[in-house]
């Protein structure tokens, strides 16, 4: 069986990277830029004060008071404005034209027509808007650390015939590595020397150790759970498989960063268009008549142009969903990740955590004639309960009353041995001890995709265990949900092709890619997107490259960890995987509801464009006309907040 021992934790060779660097990627930025409180944040301020004024300006307008009410307005106007205005400037020195541009224009043009009120009443629309989506969505940041704790402070390594410890970051090709039951492998590298079983939880997602013995590639991070280890270093401690997943992530995810929202999409061609016709109107008009009235008729046409209801609807209806999604355990960490959510037609997912438990179990037991399945199972839990292993553990739970064991001895990479009754039982990998006369029924259950345990009582084959990590209940009735919906499913995971394809046909998933590394599913995902946006589910630090990577990166549980958690786009609260499915059919209904919003109004201000531009409507009218509009497209984005159930 493979070798096990006890899991050191607490060993300084386990701890976290203390280092402020590793290979460019800075620890010491921790980004202390968390939420306070919301009376202290100018975010949320400077929009707050802009309403208020506004609605203390219509107040003293309305009793009289019109000095004051100007002032206010005035008030309102510079605090709204200047939530987004100096963005504006920002992006158009760089080249970039967006919404905001056009509603700084906007509002300059109002105040050069005389209407101060129409000016602040923008302003504080959109910046409250926009203040309400950034608080909305704030993403949690720091997850590249949570990668390098996998990385020890030191190792110790054979230096003329003495070992010697030194720091992990100073490790070289060709040096070799000795490697303590417990402790984590400091970087890639062969085995030399010894037997052991490896913890690669963190760097494939396979929740059952592997046994390794010389000439085996090993990885950095990974755990030897028994057995001493020579290790010939084949990666420098800087450049090795742990800082490759910390690079994929920081480069995906720089490259998702620039990803347009919808709305900006929109701009891009509408902002350069509606400043050309707002100049060739004030120029053709000037020389041709009044130059005053077609300057003025110029303005009242930029304002008309304005996408006032979409700037404000869109960020509103986005945060109506992503609230509403987070009552049901779905956590969507930005607007434009809640756009992409509702286009995705393809759904990559990792195996183990995800579809699976994460808990191995016993799933079948084999006996000759001589033992019964209770005795097997006894004999094998009796020397199973000195163990640490997770098969142990899982072996152990079928025999709460196991009997004791004496003489208890462990042979790393291979199994156990001690005696129980009198009688000297063995238990073991199928390399290590026959199975005999169940040798096609063991071949049978790894083909199955378990990993066997064989148990010898004296010099016989008595029986032979089956554990595997089993799919959650739920997982076959959502594949084919999902496949109702017109999402496509691949399987991608580090596990073996045989318990990968086994697993995967109890799912109904045809699509399966095995034996994969962090950077391989990456690289999968990016082949996947070749046909289309693709998001990824999964739970591991081995699956935060593809997260990143994908359109949409999922991360599963709050459990999971904190790496994955934030190279997602998305998180679940639970393991329920019919939160899929679900989180599915609500973004597609919020994504049907930006659409809505974004026609009405684009047929607003093409509308209004030719009766601005006419003389039909003055800036007033088209103002009014504006604010009906935001309303109208506000109620329907409200509608985002209902979820409903997928069926």
């Amino acid at each position: 069986m493979p070798g096990r021992g006890l899991l050191r934790t607490g060993s300084g060779r386990v701890s976290a990277v203390t280092g402020s660097q590793v290979e460019g990627v800075d620890l010491d930025d921790d980004d202390d830029d968390h939420d306070g409180p919301w009376w202290k944040d100018r975010e949320i301020l400077l929009p707050a004060f802009s309403g208020l004024a506004l609605l203390a300006g219509l107040i003293c307008e309305w009793s009289g008071a019109e000095i004051p009410a100007l002032a206010l307005f005035w008030a309102g106007l510079l605090a709204g404005a200047s939530t987004f205005t100096p963005g504006a400037i920002r992006k158009v020195l760089k080249g970039k034209l967006g919404i905001s541009l056009l509603m700084t224009i906007s509002a300059i043009g109002a105040v050069f027509l005389g209407y101060i009120e129409e000016a602040a009443a923008l302003a504080f629309l959109y910046s409250i808007a926009e203040a309400l989506e950034d608080k909305a969505m704030d993403r949690a940041r720091g997850g590249l650390r949570a990668l390098l704790k996998l990385v020890p402070e030191t190792a110790t390594i054979r230096r003329g015939g003495t070992a010697v410890e030194v720091a992990a970051k100073d490790l070289a090709v060709g040096q070799l590595l000795l490697v303590r039951p417990g402790e984590r492998i400091a970087t890639d590298g062969v085995v030399r020397a010894g037997r052991s079983s490896l913890d690669t939880s963190a760097i494939t997602g396979e929740s059952i150790p592997v046994e390794v013995e010389p000439g085996d590639t090993v990885s950095a991070g990974a755990i030897s759970t028994a057995g001493v280890l020579e290790v010939e270093a084949t990666a420098a401690g800087t450049d090795n498989s742990l800082t490759t997943i910390v690079e994929l992530v920081e480069q995906a995810q720089a490259e998702k960063g620039d990803r347009a929202r919808l709305a900006d999409q929109i701009a891009r061609p509408l902002v350069p268009g509606v400043l050309i016709l707002a100049a060739l109107v004030a120029l053709i008009g000037s020389l041709l008549g009044d130059p005053e009235l077609w300057i003025t008729r110029a303005l009242v046409v930029l304002v008309a142009a304005s996408p006032c209801a979409l700037a404000i609807s869109v960020p509103l209806t986005v945060v109506a969903a992503i609230g509403s999604a987070s009552k049901f355990g779905v956590i969507i960490k930005s607007g434009a990740a809640f756009e992409r959510f509702g286009v995705i037609r393809h759904v990559a997912v990792d195996k183990t955590g995800t579809l699976t438990r994460n808990q191995p179990t016993v799933t079948a037991v084999l006996t000759t004639e001589t033992a019964s399945e209770a005795e097997v199972l006894g004999w094998a839990a009796g020397l199973e309960q000195h163990s640490t292993h997770p098969l142990a553990a899982a072996i152990t739970q079928n025999a709460p009353c196991a009997p004791a064991a004496v003489d208890v001895s462990e042979q790393a990479g291979h199994g156990m041995t001690g005696v129980i009754d009198a009688a000297t039982i063995t238990v073991g990998s199928p390399r290590w001890l026959d199975p005999g006369a169940l040798a096609s029924q063991v071949a049978e259950l790894e083909r199955q995709g378990m990993t066997v345990v064989v148990i010898h009582r004296g010099d016989q084959p008595v029986g032979a265990i089956g554990v595997r990590d089993e799919l959650r209940p739920e997982v076959p009735e959502v594949i084919r949900t999902l496949a109702g919906q017109g999402v496509a499913v691949t399987m991608l995971t580090g596990d073996n092709t045989r318990t990968a394809r086994a697993l995967a046909a109890q799912a109904g998933i045809e699509d399966v890619r095995a034996e994969l590394r962090p950077e391989d599913k990456a690289d999968a995902i990016s082949k996947l997107a070749g046909a289309g946006l693709v998001a990824m589910i999964g739970d591991g630090i081995n699956d935060a490259p593809a997260l990143a990577a994908a359109d949409i990166g999922i991360a599963m549980g709050a459990t999971g960890s904190d790496a994955a958690i934030e190279s997602a786009d998305v998180a679940f609260t639970g393991h329920d995987l019919r939160l899929i499915p679900r989180a599915f059919a609500h973004a597609r209904r919020g994504r049907r509801i930006i659409n809505q919003n974004i026609i009405l109004s684009l047929l607003i201000i093409t509308g209004l464009l030719p009766l601005a531009l006419f003389g039909v409507l003055g800036l007033a009218a088209v103002v009014l006309v504006h604010e009906i509009a935001e309303v109208i497209v506000i109620l329907n984005g409200l509608r985002a907040a209902h979820t409903r159930t997928a069926t």
